[in-house]
């Protein structure tokens, strides 16, 4: 028993002492950073590189050799670069609040914990936040897997100059969260966006089905709800529970397990370049008028060219009666020779916005 606490308090030795050494590399890489902004500063370049921030953790993944799992090397580096960024001055990120929400935890998943962010009551509240310079950046909602599209989010960029910097792909996994002690089968109310309790629909119907519903402005407002009522639940995000001080009673409650919401980083000026690894998508705004075939020869080009659209969605221009505003996904960089020749056809004759060219999210 002896030699076996000696072998541990020996090996804990060495645990600090790495410690120790990474504390003082995390410190060696702040001072550069610290370099890199001053540079950036010098050269009017910008503070926010997505591309090199994927290129940073995409060569680690591909050296690692173990025993440290690869899946981890993401979060711990997004936190390292969050908080270098934050010597550097930071980058204020504008979001669909309030906390709690699942756009809040997009914006943590890509910034990390130590960017500063500002909740925001609208979507079109966060385009204007970024376009007045308050904020740098901002993280809106565009689609989900089983809601589709968020139409709000289309129609701010009709009318704004603001640019898709990246996107952020966060898996909904919807809780049911109360007061520490609360039984289910006490539960008199559940509160929940509209959308939340969608997702829930069949797992509220099987499990409470006579349980009042409450419908909330979000999911993090629903936990604040559920925290002030004795016999109150929510449905939300682990996040909104910790933020409101709730327990976590079930996990999971979507009704259809692979339940994704895509969120766009947007910002001023142009996109990030090419990435290094390929991967990228572009979103093209294209206005069309009520003509028989406009479509069928707008994209015509596209395909011609043998590229993917991925997702095409529509929405009125609100300018004129009868006139579309068409958003385009479609694979590669607006940089490629390809993609650009193809843009080019697209645009005669047309009104058509290149909207962002990005590195397509990982998947959840």
């Amino acid at each position: 028993m002896a030699a076996a606490d000696d072998e541990l308090a020996c090996l804990r030795v060495a645990i600090d002492a790495v410690d120790d050494q990474l504390l003082a590399l995390l410190n060696r890489r702040a001072s550069l950073a610290v370099q890199v902004a001053d540079t950036k500063a010098a050269t009017g370049r910008p503070f926010y590189v997505p591309t090199r921030e994927r290129a940073i953790v995409d060569r680690l993944q591909a050296a690692n050799t173990g025993p440290f799992p690869v899946s981890a090397i993401r979060p711990v580096f997004q936190e390292i670069i969050s908080a270098c960024l934050a010597i550097e001055g930071g980058v204020r990120v504008a979001f669909l609040g309030p906390e709690g929400t699942f756009t809040h935890l997009a914006v943590k998943r890509h910034f990390g914990a130590s960017a500063p962010a500002l909740p925001c009551g609208s979507i079109p509240a966060v385009f204007t936040e970024v376009e007045s310079g308050a904020a740098q950046l901002g993280v809106v909602p565009v689609e989900n897997s089983t809601e589709g599209v968020v139409s709000h989010t289309l129609d701010s960029f009709v009318d704004s100059t603001l640019t898709i910097q990246a996107e952020v792909a966060v898996k909904v996994d919807q809780c049911l969260v109360a007061r520490a002690g609360l039984a289910e089968p006490a539960i008199e109310r559940i509160y929940s966006h509209p959308q939340g309790l969608a997702q829930c629909r069949d797992w509220l119907a099987r499990n409470l089905p006579r349980v009042l519903l409450v419908e909330t402005s979000s999911t993090s407002e629903a936990a604040r709800r559920a925290a002030e009522d004795p016999t109150g639940a929510a449905i939300a995000s682990e996040l909104a529970a910790r933020l409101s001080g709730l327990a976590v009673l079930r996990q999971s409650l979507q009704d259809i397990a692979h339940n994704v919401t895509r969120f766009l980083v947007i910002g001023r000026g142009e996109g990030p370049g090419p990435s290094p690894g390929g991967g990228d998508k572009t979103t093209v705004l294209l206005v069309l008028g009520d003509r028989p075939g406009d479509l069928f020869a707008a994209l015509g080009p596209l395909s011609e060219a043998g590229i993917n659209l991925t997702r095409i969605e529509s929405r009125p221009s609100r300018r004129r009666p009868w006139e579309y505003v068409f958003f385009l996904d479609l694979e590669g960089h607006a940089a490629d020779p390809a993609v650009a020749a193809a843009l080019v056809k697209l645009a005669e004759g047309r009104v058509v916005r290149v909207l962002g060219s990005y590195r397509k999210a990982d998947e959840t």
